[in-house]
């Protein structure tokens, strides 16, 4: 079972909806949610150490927070509770990022989470600092993005 659920048909969709699309930039102990225009644009990014695509440092590209914040997010994770408690990597990105949206934009954008059956918990650990998702979808192993 890969560790996140394969999310590249969801970006297949934006593109051909003509949605706005924005990625996760990583840099230090911040994210900053950045325009991606299509799947060229997605493919030609460069990858992080952590094998993850993304805006190089320095790429010229709209800011979501910048120009009126998200809608929705979809968060990744390694394990979830069904009330929408999160069990993250431990930096605080994702959490970090809505609270940033909630200082910004009108509110919290809509948070759901793609998990494997194999992923949902009674219960993960959580802190003060942790902020719930709205949804959790439960797949199965066998769904291809």
């Amino acid at each position: 079972m890969p560790e996140e659920v394969n999310t590249m048909g969801i970006l297949h969709h934006i593109f051909e909806s003509n949605k706005a699309c924005y990625i996760p930039q990583y840099i230090g102990d911040q994210m900053n949610m950045l325009r991606l225009h299509s799947m060229d644009d997605f493919n030609s990014l460069p990858k992080t150490k952590w094998n993850i695509k993304q805006p190089a440092e320095g790429d010229d590209r709209e800011d979501a927070l910048a120009t009126g914040g998200l809608d929705l997010i979809i968060i990744p994770g390694l394990g979830f509770s069904k009330r929408g408690d999160r069990l993250g990597r431990g930096k605080g990105y994702y959490d970090n990022y809505q609270r940033r949206c909630m200082e910004t934009q009108s509110g919290k954008p809509y948070t759901i989470a793609l998990a494997y059956k194999e992923q949902i918990c009674d219960e993960v650990p959580v802190s003060e600092f942790d902020v719930t998702i709205d949804d959790v979808l439960i797949g199965s192993d066998g769904d291809s993005g």
